[in-house]
């Protein structure tokens, strides 16, 4: 190679250098890039259910079953018991057959099966009365008051339930003048029925409804 070629490639290098040497500096001299900011993340507020507090309802108090008295002795008031041990003792004669109803429909409500108290007032004879003291579904209660009412009898209400009441006067074979009829209550899941014959206690039915149910 002439000395002119070597001149020449060698300002060519030099010039080649000096480029890269320039392009190097302009390099170091740039600033670094910022950082991108990351995006912020969108929070959508989480709404938190308020659970609606559940009412429990209050039970409605049922009506508590009706139970039979154990002795007759229960279902008077002190007062009615004084008067029937004067007037008419003693309290359930073993002879006294006397039923306290003739009616025959109702007589076999009675002898179903039903818890019952029986209670008679005298000596066998052509005085006294005898009670029944039973409990009853709705269903027999209904049937004893329509019974009742159809059969004549006198129905008003009392208390919680209904009172019906029939009488008839006679005259005996041996013409001698009687009196007799029958008293029914029906409320209150019992029924109390009296059948009598010239011995009626005024208020004798009402006290055994306010005893047991008063």
């Amino acid at each position: 190679m002439s000395q002119d070629r070597r001149r020449d490639a060698s300002r060519t290098l030099v010039g080649a250098v000096a480029l890269i040497a320039i392009a190097a500096s302009l390099a170091a001299c740039r600033p670094e890039p910022e950082p991108s900011a990351t995006p912020t993340r969108s929070t959508t507020p989480t709404t938190t259910a308020t659970a609606t507090p559940t009412v429990t309802p209050t039970p409605t108090p049922t009506a508590a079953a009706f139970v039979v008295p154990a002795t007759c002795e229960e279902i008077y008031s002190a007062g009615m018991l004084a008067t029937l041990e004067d007037e008419n003792p003693p309290l359930n004669d073993p002879g006294v057959t006397m039923l306290s109803t003739q009616d025959v429909d109702l007589l076999e409500v009675i002898d179903s099966g039903l818890p019952t108290l029986r209670c008679s007032w005298g000596q066998p004879s052509e005085f006294g009365l005898a009670t029944n003291v039973t409990a009853v579904d709705a269903d027999q209660t209904a049937f004893v008051d329509e019974q009742l009412r159809s059969g004549g009898f006198d129905c008003t209400t009392l208390g919680d339930g209904t009172i019906c009441s029939m009488e008839q006067k006679g005259v005996t074979l041996d013409d001698e003048e009687y009196s007799s009829g029958e008293t029914h209550y029906i409320g209150g899941g019992g029924w109390v029925s009296t059948a009598w014959i010239n011995f009626n206690p005024d208020g004798y039915t009402e006290d055994i409804v306010d005893t047991l149910w008063g």
